[in-house]
């Protein structure tokens, strides 16, 4: 990418980290729509067993912070902890702070034990059939507490006067912004909350985790993540961090930090750089914080420490120079056009219908503030092409698109899965797990686990297209243990239900396909076998819905 890319414009702005059925939509939801229901063209979905044929990675159907019970129902393979508490999570004592997303409070975590947090989080994981991710700060500094594991602020009242809003239940733990609101408190005390840390620091939890667990290839914690969002721990972190970290700092950390995983377990995979999204692509964290305070006319790490280069781009080259210590490239992506809210108005429905194609699709210009084409699967796999080791695996490790208590976010949700899949992308974790009793949640069950007993979509991606995935997206996949098809057809359109046939080249040309669907009514139906011949399958999805076909060898 050429200097001022497409990061320059998104700049100008800052990231902000049951429907009742009519008597037609109910029988559109049954699988019994009549002729009345069917008001859309009918679509034709094209799969051929035979074409665009990969593996598609199970690790692309991984959450954040799953429980037991989420990591069973969802038959989730990858489990993250991850997110801005984890960037000064003090393991020996067990403590964290909570960063601007909770008054920058030193808070104790469950048990005195060194280490206990993380620990129950790898034997969850562990238990359940997931990988734990675990995040490794590199910050320099970590939470502390006080006497009897109390709760430390970082912009005490007291010590630093009135501000703009206090802990309801701590008063003395303040925002760190002043009374007006808008002027942030400076020079104050790290050491008000927290402790110094170091690579060697960090290293001994390493030797603790593989200790407890064991290495990698001995099925321990096998993911290694290098912090969180560094680029903007001037926002996120200020109390620690105020100024943004330059280029070269955040990729000495990695290497640095790198080196110290690996020295105790060559076999673990280490993970960056975890960027939170469009800016933190092209800018450092220092360039971010600089240009927002001049009028976005400089960006002095993109020109002298960058030499011209894009962050992630510079970084990859940077890391290659230095040997390998980089080994899954992640990042983070949320929509900038308000789609990962609860917004559930028909425009930001619709909108949810076709940003997803900022996931894969070079022609579609991102409508929000981004206002460039994104596809962002593509792109990073260019980048490591081009940059790093050429097929080194690309993680997306948060990621979320809202309206989770709502059908559209349960369509958007099984979308992005089946882009996942088709795009080959080769780790995922979503941020982070909804409610099981929400539609999204049994979205990604229909991929998982849609009959109850561990059933999933399958693991070699094949061809499937459809003519307006905005409308309508298909994708489709054979399963390995028994050759199964799996096609899975998600009609986005918000009323009227659509006629459909899937055209099967390459394949039994005709069966008995076994039918789950996710309506609004919010219930996965198993509807009666549907019989196809002459290599043609004729069903009619109702709107808004998500429908798996399963079809037998």
């Amino acid at each position: 990418m050429t200097d001022m890319a497409p990061g320059v414009s998104s700049l100008l702005r800052r990231h902000d980290a049951m429907r009742r059925l009519s008597a037609a939509a109910l029988l559109a939801a049954l699988g019994g729509a009549g002729p009345a229901a069917a008001a859309n063209p009918p679509v034709t979905v094209a799969i051929d067993a035979t074409a665009s044929r990969h593996p598609i990675n199970p690790l692309i159907y991984g959450v954040g912070f799953g429980s037991k019970a989420d990591l069973t129902a969802l038959n989730a393979p990858l489990n993250r902890m991850g997110g801005n508490n984890m960037t000064d999570y003090n393991w020996s004592q067990n403590a964290q702070n909570l960063d601007a997303d909770y008054y920058f409070e030193s808070y104790p975590q469950k048990g005195a034990t060194a280490g206990a947090e993380a620990d129950t989080f790898v034997a969850t994981s562990k238990a359940h059939g997931a990988q734990p991710m675990l995040t490794v700060p590199l910050i320099g500094w970590v939470a502390k507490l006080g006497a009897g594991r109390s709760i430390l602020p970082s912009f005490s009242v007291a010590k630093y006067g009135a501000q703009c809003s206090v802990d309801q239940y701590d008063t003395d733990a303040g925002d760190g912004l002043k009374p007006d609101c808008k002027t942030a408190i400076t020079g104050n005390d790290p050491h008000d909350a927290y402790v110094t840390d170091s690579p060697a620091a960090e290293q001994k939890w390493i030797k603790h985790l593989v200790k407890k667990w064991g290495k990698a290839a001995d099925g321990g914690v096998g993911y290694y993540l290098m912090d969180n969002e560094p680029s903007i721990w001037y926002s996120t972190h200020r109390d620690v961090h105020p100024i943004g970290p330059h280029a070269i700092e955040y990729r000495d950390k990695v290497i640095l930090g790198s080196a110290r995983v690996k020295a105790i377990d060559p076999s673990a995979l280490v993970v960056a750089p975890e960027e939170w999204g469009w800016e933190g692509y092209f800018y450092s964290g220092y360039d971010q914080q600089y240009a927002e305070a001049h009028n976005y006319s400089k960006f002095p790490d993109h020109k002298k420490e960058q030499g011209g280069m894009d962050y992630i781009p510079w970084l990859l080259t940077e890391w290659k120079a230095s040997g390998h210590p980089v080994d899954v490239v992640s990042v983070h992506f949320y929509p900038q056009g308000n789609e990962d809210s609860n917004d559930t108005s028909t425009a930001t429905q619709l909108l949810r219908n076709r940003s997803t194609r900022q996931l894969w699709d070079p022609n579609y210009t991102s409508e929000s503030w981004i206002d460039a084409p994104v596809y962002l699967i593509p792109r990073l796999k260019s980048w490591i092409a081009d940059y790093y080791y050429a097929g080194t695996p690309v993680a997306v490790t948060e990621y979320n698109w809202g309206a989770e208590n709502h059908i559209n976010g349960a369509t958007t949700q099984a979308d992005i899965y089946g882009i996942f899949g088709q795009q080959g992308l080769d780790m995922a974790t979503r941020w982070t797990v909804p409610a099981a009793k929400t539609p999204t949640f049994k979205a990604m069950q229909m991929y998982r686990n849609y009959d109850g007993a561990g059933s999933t979509f399958g693991d070699t991606s094949i061809s499937a297209s459809a003519p307006n995935p905005d409308d309508l997206s298909a994708f489709a996949a054979l399963r390995s243990k028994d050759g199964t098809m799996t096609v899975m057809v998600i009609n986005k359109v918000l009323s009227g239900s659509t006629p459909v046939t899937l055209s099967l080249a390459n394949f039994t040309s005709a069966g008995t396909a076994k039918v789950y669907r996710l309506t609004s009514t919010n219930v996965i139906q198993v509807l009666p076998d549907l019989a196809w011949s002459g290599g043609a399958l004729n069903d009619t999805e109702p709107a808004q819905s998500i429908t798996l076909y399963v079809l037998p060898k």
